[in-house]
């Protein structure tokens, strides 16, 4: 039995449309997978990106504000994505465990992360939220909302970019790591955790969204994770990506990775919060991370994906 922490994409819930109804029937089947993982025998927690829906639930927020019901702010978006992904993950996870041999234990909690308040991120906004713009529809948006910041996103198009504050601890890792101990399988740390710092003693949320993937490691961190997997669009990561030279990564050692990343293989907002994800659990832990592919997340005994090692 290995304790693993399953990252999954906010993209790998977003739908073709945004409707409810089509981004359940997309997580029913990301789930399923999962689920085999559970039925194997694994103890597995889940973490999920939230960047489509939030930047999405974002707008709707805005374009309905009034001074009598005023849109919410960023930090309560963010809870208010962790219940709809988790009561969406966590309801495809009941039907397709709810058994005999596997009772149903999915669980959502609502995850806080504590942040820097000084935290560089603040003035320097790079986390890619919502949907794709292409430039003229990007500076319509930018009409609409004068305040809000805009930039490529790995050549797929514009995307509103918030800040995206370095996780320094899972404030809840504590209860995630009960649940798994005692076989419940937590949907945790949805969207990287709600972004909070720590003021006179107290918790306070603020406003940004933490990269999944960071959260994941510091997650995985905190339980003792034997494994980090981070299940992406991608079967491997690769070298020169999208160029007639491209070579996907298979097995590779740490020290390896890190160079190709300093050599600036990965963009960023896309790959290379993946790549540095599985590198700081690999270094700090001494156990495996594996990126690849959801379609693959059922055969990660058989060399699949990027595999990271010591």
């Amino acid at each position: 039995m290995k304790k693993i922490v399953v990252a999954l994409g906010g993209n790998a819930i977003q739908a073709k449309d945004n409707s409810a109804a089509a981004q359940q029937e997309a997580v029913s089947k990301t789930t399923k997978v999962i689920a085999q993982m559970i039925e194997n025998g694994d103890q597995v927690a889940i973490t999920h990106g939230n960047g489509p829906q939030v930047g999405n639930l974002l707008l709707q927020q805005y374009q309905d504000s009034s001074k009598s019901n005023p849109a919410m702010p960023l930090d309560t978006i963010s809870a208010m994505t962790q219940g709809s992904i988790g009561y969406w993950m966590q309801k495809a996870l009941d039907d397709q465990l709810h058994h005999d041999h596997f009772p149903s234990q999915a669980v959502t909690l609502i995850t806080q992360t504590i942040v820097d308040a000084n935290d560089p991120a603040f003035e320097n906004p790079t986390k890619p939220i919502g949907p794709f713009y292409n430039f003229n529809e990007m500076q319509k948006q930018k009409i609409y909302h004068p305040d809000y910041v805009y930039k490529q996103d790995a050549g797929r198009g514009y995307r509103q970019v918030v800040a995206s504050p370095e996780p320094q601890e899972i404030v809840n890792a504590p209860i995630i790591k009960h649940l798994l101990e005692q076989d419940f399988v937590p949907i945790a740390a949805g969207g990287g955790g709600i972004p909070v710092i720590v003021r006179d003693n107290h918790l306070q949320g603020v406003s940004g969204v933490i990269d999944k993937d960071y959260s994941a490691t510091k997650l995985a961190e905190d339980i003792e994770a034997d494994q980090l997997v981070i299940l992406t669009t991608v079967d491997n990561a690769y070298l020169n990506y999208n160029q007639n030279n491209q070579k996907a990564i298979g097995k590779v050692k740490v020290d390896e990775l890190r160079e190709y990343l300093d050599q600036g293989h990965f963009a960023a907002g896309s790959m290379k919060p993946k790549i540095e994800a599985a590198i700081e659990f690999v270094e700090k832990t001494g156990n495996s991370a594996i990126i690849t592919s959801l379609k693959n997340a059922d055969e990660l005994d058989t060399g699949v994906g990027t595999i990271v090692y010591n």
